[in-house]
């Protein structure tokens, strides 16, 4: 994603904020009197109004009906969402990684996006979309790439990655591909840039079995958790799910092996990926 797209997107976003507060202030509500009929808090109205959160498409709807718009605020929010470089399920989650202080993720058979390397991300995307065109899969590992980008930022966010063993050891793109990957988190984790725990094969069974989530933790908003299944995605940030989410942490990080027995595992795998490749 070329940072004059991201420019663009972002004053369009603003341009949403503006008509939205400009909209609301002559229907005489303020923040608090829409966010409640929208079922939303004043604050989150406000943050949508400076463009610094985007509202998921149930809420822009409820806005048209209560601002009585005649779906303007719901044309454009599509019209915002299909110009990211992301699946419309995703996109809201990707530009909450961009705004929080702290990012807990749990992947039980693959590489979170965050830590990936474009030769991973690319073997991946093409297991997916096997008949897509060079363009297009490009332009996915661009946006994943570009994505990562948040962890190399003076003001990066903590990141906290749990792995399950089985992602390092499914052979994605081949034995050189894997073992490029793993270095990549273990130089990560020497530079202290992420932490990373892997939940082992003997652990047995283990909480949210095959279930990934994403947590995130802001500055002056609410904690969000993001879950994903088969092309659909679904943003999460009713306390009690969070507090949930939180304690389903806690328990997988109990049962995972402590960062410096994590990151000997993950070195020893991407030996043997060394190994088996040299000999192919």
């Amino acid at each position: 994603m070329a940072k004059g797209a991201h420019g663009s997107r972002q004053a369009a976003w603003e341009f949403f904020g503006a008509e939205l507060k400009r909209r609301r202030e002559n229907a005489g509500l303020t923040q608090v009197e829409l966010g409640a009929r929208v079922f939303v808090s004043g604050g989150y109205i406000g943050q949508f109004e400076q463009a610094i959160r985007k509202p998921q498409l149930d809420v822009a709807q409820r806005i048209d009906e209560v601002l009585q718009t005649e779906g303007f605020f719901e044309r454009l929010w599509r019209k915002l969402i299909q110009g990211q470089p992301y699946t419309e399920y995703f996109a809201h989650a990707a530009e909450l990684e961009r705004l929080a202080t702290k990012i807990y993720d749990f992947a039980p058979a693959v590489v979170p996006g965050l830590i990936q390397t474009p030769e991973y991300a690319r073997a991946v995307i093409l297991a997916g979309n096997p008949l897509a065109t060079d363009e297009y899969v490009e332009e996915l590992v661009r946006a994943r790439m570009d994505r990562a980008l948040l962890l190399k930022d003076a003001t990066r966010p903590v990141y906290w990655a749990t792995l399950h063993e089985t992602a390092l050891r499914v052979p994605v793109g081949g034995p050189a591909v894997m073992a490029e990957q793993l270095d990549h988190i273990t130089t990560l984790m020497q530079e202290r840039r992420v932490l990373v725990q892997v939940v082992p094969f003997k652990a047995g069974a283990y909480p949210t079995m095959g279930k990934m989530m994403k947590l995130m933790e802001f500055e002056d908003a609410p904690a969000t958790v993001y879950t994903e299944a088969v092309f659909s995605g679904n943003l999460l940030d009713d306390p009690a799910v969070v507090r949930r989410t939180q304690a389903s942490y806690d328990l997988l990080r109990a049962a995972a092996l402590s960062l410096t027995a994590s990151l000997a595992l993950i070195k020893a795998a991407a030996e043997d990926y060394r190994r088996c490749a040299s000999t192919t």
